[in-house]
């Protein structure tokens, strides 16, 4: 019976609950108050969903001001936009070249061969011919071709025929002896050849190759002193 009068009464007690909360006199909110709680609410992340990141909004203000700056520099070439870009297609084409050059030198520079001795202690005509007989009598014609050159080299300075520089590529003691001995030019040529192929270029050195030099250094001893190249 109670629970029945209860169940009867609570629609009574919620009507008479929303006749009270009417009846209260409504909150006076402050201006300053009603601005943090708009903040507050604008602040919450459901708001800013759809607004562009930090990158993007970088990206768009970088597009905007190359865009006038572009427009400036427009305006004061001659020819408006047209100027401009054949300005541009002029400047690509600068740099082009100049990547092309100084690749060229850069290649240039790579390829020259280097001297003929490259060693800190630089030793007798007859310890070079000695160490590439040795090398190429174990079938090591790689070290043979440049014993075997650097003997020859060392046997002209030796004699005074060229004069001593360290720095000497073989190219340029082919040229400077062919000036003395012409007979010798051809030998040789082939010798200097055959030495920066096999000990800077890479190549796989053989029999014939051991046997080139070796024709040049034949050629080198038969050299009688005339005269001496001297390039200081």
């Amino acid at each position: 019976m109670t629970a029945l009068c209860a169940t009867r009464l609570a629609p009574a007690r919620e009507a008479l609950s929303a006749v009270a909360a009417l009846a209260q006199p409504p909150v006076d909110v402050g201006r300053e108050e009603a601005a943090r709680a708009a903040r507050d609410e604008l602040a919450k992340a459901i708001y800013h969903r759809d607004e562009p990141g930090v990158i993007s909004r970088l990206l768009r203000w970088l597009y905007w001001e190359l865009l006038e700056l572009l427009g400036t520099i427009a305006s004061l070439s001659p020819g408006g936009w047209w100027g401009l870009l054949a300005l541009l297609l002029f400047l690509v084409l600068v740099a082009v070249v100049i990547r092309w050059r100084a690749g060229a030198l850069a290649r240039s520079g790579a390829t020259s061969p280097p001297a003929v001795f490259a060693e800190a202690r630089i030793r007798t005509a007859g310890e070079y011919r000695a160490a590439a007989d040795a090398a190429a009598a174990r079938g090591d014609y790689a070290t043979a071709v440049r014993e075997r050159f650097r003997a020859l080299a060392r046997d002209l300075e030796e004699r005074a025929i060229l004069d001593e520089r360290p720095a000497r590529t073989a190219d340029e003691l082919a040229r400077e002896v062919a000036a003395v001995a012409p007979d010798t030019a051809e030998p040789l040529r082939a010798a200097a050849r055959t030495f920066n192929d096999v000990c800077y270029g890479g190549r796989r050195a053989t029999r014939e190759a051991d046997a080139r030099v070796r024709a040049a250094d034949e050629a080198v001893r038969r050299i009688r002193r005339t005269a001496v190249v001297s390039t200081s």
